[in-house]
């Protein structure tokens, strides 16, 4: 039985894995913006990809506005959209959430898991992380920038739940790779911690990893992902041998031209998601430390995540400032 799905928005991240899911005979819909919505109408929804290029000539298009005049629950939610942003995109999906609506969401960090058990029920969230590189040109296709194209969910509490098999299920045959998994949040801790040497290195430094590593930056990336896995295993997930290897290789290659994608909404003067990838890391740090240390009042030097913190609120305040 085929499943009802909402991707929220048509960007880089929602139009690619809902294009493919469309192309795949899924019954998607997509929640969009009244621009966005012309420029679909007008072109088609247009995927640029290694994998394949797939072009959605009239995809099914629903408005905040016609969500709010007569609402309709579907099966499953992806929601691909900023941090900053994800208290208006909740009110925007709001009416096509039902009892047993799936919302994978699709944000880096584990914050807003939270935040949408709170304006949910907990029994609608699952967690979901994605691995792609993929950006909107000026014409509005999407151009896939990388070989990868991985989206990853799974149960909160590690079922394999039937509606978790279901959405395996729309997958099938599509051209991406779909992987449900019983680990979710440890997933989501390893690609966190990843996220977050990536985005502190690149950002504070202000060039890719590669170029930062051969200008001596190794010690620095090491001690930056020693500090971030630390967090995660003091949190409870520690990151299992293979993953760790494997992100300590990606910060430290140094013929990477990667910068994060928060370097470049710096490089662009938009806002970035500080708050939600290192400050989150941080009040996780500190309230496991304030247990742990005899005198919590007591001043320690900073560290380089709190560097990259302090880097970033400066960032924001200037920004705002020229506003």
């Amino acid at each position: 039985m085929s499943i009802r799905i909402l991707v929220i928005g048509a960007g880089a991240l929602g139009g690619y894995f809902g294009a493919r899911l469309a192309d795949n005979g899924a019954q998607v819909s997509f929640l969009l913006r009244p621009g966005r919505a012309k420029q679909i109408a007008d072109s088609g929804l247009i995927v640029h990809s290694p994998f394949g290029d797939t072009r959605i000539r009239a995809p099914h298009v629903v408005t905040r506005a016609s969500l709010e005049s007569s609402p309709e629950h579907y099966d499953v939610i992806l929601v691909g959209c900023k941090a900053y942003d994800l208290e208006d995109t909740m009110d925007a999906f709001a009416p096509a959430v039902g009892e047993a609506t799936a919302i994978v969401p699709l944000l880096n960090g584990m914050a807003h898991l939270s935040r949408m058990q709170q304006r949910f029920a907990p029994a609608n969230v699952l967690g979901g992380f994605c691995l792609i590189s993929a950006a909107l040109d000026e014409t509005g296709h999407i151009r896939h920038l990388n070989d990868s194209h991985q989206l990853v969910f799974g149960e909160l509490d590690g079922s394999m739940s039937a509606r978790v098999s279901r959405l395996k299920a729309a997958f099938e045959g599509a051209r991406c790779e779909a992987v449900a998994t019983g680990q979710i949040i440890q997933r989501m801790w390893e690609k966190w911690v990843q996220i977050a040497v990536a985005a502190g290195m690149t950002t504070l430094m202000r060039g890719s990893i590669g170029t930062i590593v051969s200008s001596g930056g190794l010690a620095f990336a090491d001690a930056l992902f020693d500090e971030c896995a630390a967090i995660a295993a003091r949190a409870g997930y520690p990151l299992s041998e293979e993953a760790s290897v494997r992100i300590r290789s990606a910060v430290t290659d140094k013929t990477s031209g990667v910068t994060a994608s928060m370097m470049k909404d710096l490089q662009r003067g938009a806002r970035v998601e500080a708050d939600h990838l290192i400050g989150e890391m941080i009040r996780l740090r500190d309230a496991e430390a304030v247990g742990e240390r005899a005198n919590p009042t007591m001043r320690s030097a900073p560290s380089i995540l709190d560097l990259v913190a302090l880097h970033l609120r400066v960032y924001e305040r200037r920004r705002l400032e020229a506003l």
